[in-house]
């Protein structure tokens, strides 16, 4: 599969956007990600997993959590889908399921 065609996929998804619109204002811990999607934390994970696998999101770990942001290079298509995504305020480390 190319890139663009598994980055095609991994944005198709109603909870990989809503992830997106998550991080439009920066990083975000996976814990807050539980609390949003309303759905278990391993749901979430095979979500990151597919917008990680097609280079649209970076992890970075710090302790036992994990951090997701936007990466900083993107196609413009990418970019484009991103850019009409309404940045969610709500999703801020610091929920009941974080203890960071």
């Amino acid at each position: 599969m190319d890139l663009l065609e598994q980055q095609l996929k991994a944005l198709a998804d109603k909870n990989r956007l809503t992830l997106l619109a998550c991080m439009k204002n920066g990083e975000v811990c996976v814990c807050d990600f539980v609390e949003v999607l309303g759905i278990s934390q391993p749901a979430v994970s095979q979500q990151l997993r597919k917008l990680k696998e097609a280079g649209i999101i970076l992890e970075r770990k710090n302790g036992t959590w994990k951090y997701y942001r936007i990466a900083e290079q993107l196609s413009p298509v990418v970019e484009a889908v991103i850019n009409e995504l309404e940045a969610d305020d709500g999703c801020r480390c610091g929920g009941s399921t974080c203890s960071s």
